[in-house]
């Protein structure tokens, strides 16, 4: 049987061998104490996290009402739309549309509306619902920097924006509570 304590060469270990262990083992040590600061500082700061996502109540967000909250620096317009909003939005021909999308693959649940507030032409903030005047030929949002019109699901219908008003990622946490980010 093998002495698995003797190196393969048969030769005896020595100092120097040892020697060779601690000094490497120390090294890795020491370079992973120096690396760690760095690695760390890679994270992202405090602030940032906490803009990360926001809760927002809706329970006292009537019915026909809007409100802007900020998100990630951003406003985001949260409508809590009537019944023949609903309708208008879901009766739109998809083929009208210059960026086609569905009202259900915009909401959760069709009463909610829940959109970044930037206009996708040149970042300007269309005006809204806020008033309870819908703004635009469409019923819904109006840039009235460059002319872009929103429909009531916040899809571009008339003006030179590209895309439809931004979805951000969200969630309801319970009947009167959403999560945004």
């Amino acid at each position: 049987m093998a002495d698995v304590s003797q190196p393969a060469n048969g030769e005896e270990p020595n100092r120097r061998d040892f020697l060779n262990i601690a000094v490497g083992a120390t090294g890795a040590v020491g370079g992973a104490f120096f690396a760690w600061p760095l690695i760390d500082s890679m994270n992202p700061a405090a602030d940032t996290l906490a803009l990360a996502s926001t809760e927002v109540d809706l329970s006292a967000v009537e019915e026909g009402q809007s409100i802007v909250v900020k998100w990630r620096g951003k406003p985001v317009f949260i409508r809590h739309r009537t019944a023949e909003e609903i309708e208008a939005a879901q009766a739109v021909n998809l083929d009208d549309l210059v960026d086609p999308q569905t009202d259900g693959d915009r909401v959760q649940k069709d009463e909610w509306l829940i959109m970044v507030g930037v206009c996708t032409h040149l970042g300007c903030i269309p005006l809204g619902n806020k008033d309870g005047e819908p703004k635009g030929d469409f019923g819904g949002w109006f840039c009235p920097c460059h002319g872009s019109h929103y429909d009531t699901s916040g899809r571009i219908r008339k003006g030179p924006a590209p895309k439809n008003l931004g979805v951000p990622e969200y969630a309801f946490i319970d009947e009167s509570v959403v999560k945004i980010g």
